[in-house]
């Protein structure tokens, strides 16, 4: 019911990327995901609805084919299988929602 989040270690997710799997069930996961500057998410899709939180840091972000720029407070909606991906301008944190949980995040 309780994660503490000093109580997760960060796991390498790609080149300057970093993420922490917080608090999920089968029909949802949270998870923190820290981006050096630069740092580029490829473009990629999935089966899961995911919301984008910006708790830091500023970011440019392609959904489908939009891109925009966002910041602190920002967030985004992410439809099922649409392609996604993004560019981190000012080194920050996003929190990422999905639904149902991204299984591929907790397989060992």
């Amino acid at each position: 019911m309780f994660v503490h989040n000093e109580n997760v270690a960060l796991e390498e997710a790609s080149e300057g990327i970093t993420r922490k799997v917080l608090a999920h069930s089968d029909n949802m996961m949270s998870v923190e995901v820290h981006f050096e500057e630069g740092a580029v998410a490829a473009m990629h899709n999935h089966p899961h609805e995911q919301l984008t939180y910006v708790l830091s840091g500023e970011f440019e972000f392609t959904i489908g084919d939009e891109t925009k720029r966002v910041k602190v407070g920002d967030t985004m909606y992410k439809e099922p299988n649409i392609m996604h991906g993004c560019r981190c301008l000012k080194a920050g944190v996003l929190l990422d929602t999905f639904t149902p949980m991204r299984e591929d995040f907790v397989q060992n």
